[in-house]
């Protein structure tokens, strides 16, 4: 028998105020022509004032909870992705703790930008399968409206803030790619890159939060390449194929960078599971917003193989390949 991390609740949050692309027209030299046809992204959801994170990651805690028929008591560790927490410190996985009552087991955040969540998954992957947890909820957030440039029709137009969350069990399986759960996992990263996506501020350099930078075309061109190839070796780490995927859960930035993606695995589009014009990017919560999402419509089925993939600032990029 092999222990595996099996996904046992989902859920997610976005704040209640819903930002069309019309709003930018007024303020910046764009349409709503020009961002949906360069991003596929229709509207957003921002946070109201004085809404953290932490309040996104815990609505989508508890809905998760709720949707797995568990309490915070049963909750061993809980994983954060995020690169805009309330504060500079304490973690925001323990302020979630706390607003979710769970006064047991340990917390920490993961900062990986856009892969955030992906590098969170294979983080509670670890804990469960050394022993540290049995019950471990992960879970991307960020209010990414917090470090925008307004001015910036290239950056500003493209971000949304929201949270999604899931739980993850240890289960005795079988051994083989049909057991349900993290069959494998591909991380990477390379700082030679972090020019092409940055925040010009921080604790040790200026005392600010500062602002997104990114240099979009370069983005774009790394992006499809470094997907499509974690893609590949998350699979061949399994023993799987394109063909055995059934969903692929993309990091939901740009349309084309998906459509280029997709096309590179020879996958189609049918077979994508799409919320970016919806939410636009939410960084690290885009996955878990798009698993939740798949899962409560009927899309994403028990047993189907799911395909995550991400890219973010560092840059660091990775896959999964998960049954669910």
């Amino acid at each position: 028998m092999t222990k595996r991390a099996v996904v046992v609740g989902y859920g997610h949050y976005l704040p209640e105020r819903i930002v069309e692309n019309a709003e930018f027209e007024s303020s910046l030299d764009t349409t709503d022509e020009w961002i949906r046809t360069r991003s596929g992204i229709e509207r957003r959801h921002f946070a109201a004032e004085g809404q953290h994170t932490s309040d996104l990651a815990a609505e989508a805690a508890k809905a998760a909870l709720a949707q797995a028929g568990l309490t915070a008591g049963d909750i061993d560790a809980i994983v954060v992705a995020t690169s805009t927490p309330d504060l500079t410190f304490p973690s925001v996985a323990t302020m979630v703790q706390q607003k979710i009552g769970m006064e047991r087991g340990f917390g920490f955040d993961v900062q990986a930008v856009c892969a955030g969540f992906v590098f969170a998954l294979t983080t509670a992957n670890g804990l469960i399968l050394s022993g540290q947890a049995e019950r471990v909820l992960v879970i991307g957030a960020e209010t990414f409206s917090r470090i925008m440039d307004w001015t910036d029709r290239g950056t500003c137009v493209l971000f949304g803030d929201g949270a999604g969350a899931l739980i993850l069990e240890a289960q005795e399986c079988a051994g083989t790619t049909a057991d349900r759960g993290i069959l494998s996992a591909d991380l990477n990263s390379d700082g030679r890159y972090k020019d092409m996506l940055f925040v010009d501020g921080g604790v040790s350099s200026t005392g600010t939060s500062g602002k997104l930078r990114m240099q979009g075309n370069a983005l774009f061109r790394q992006a499809v390449e470094k997907l499509a190839s974690t893609a590949d070796a998350a699979l061949h780490k399994a023993g799987l194929t394109h063909s055995d995927v059934d969903w692929i859960v993309p990091h939901q930035a740009n349309i084309r960078i998906i459509q280029g993606t997709a096309k590179k695995l020879g996958v189609p589009m049918e077979r994508v599971v799409l919320t970016v014009q919806d939410h636009g990017n939410t960084s690290a919560a885009s996955i878990p917003l798009a698993l939740s999402v798949g899962a409560a419509t009927g899309k994403i089925k028990t047993g189907d193989l799911v395909l995550t993939e991400a890219i973010g600032g560092g840059l660091a990029w990775g896959a999964v390949a998960i049954r669910w």
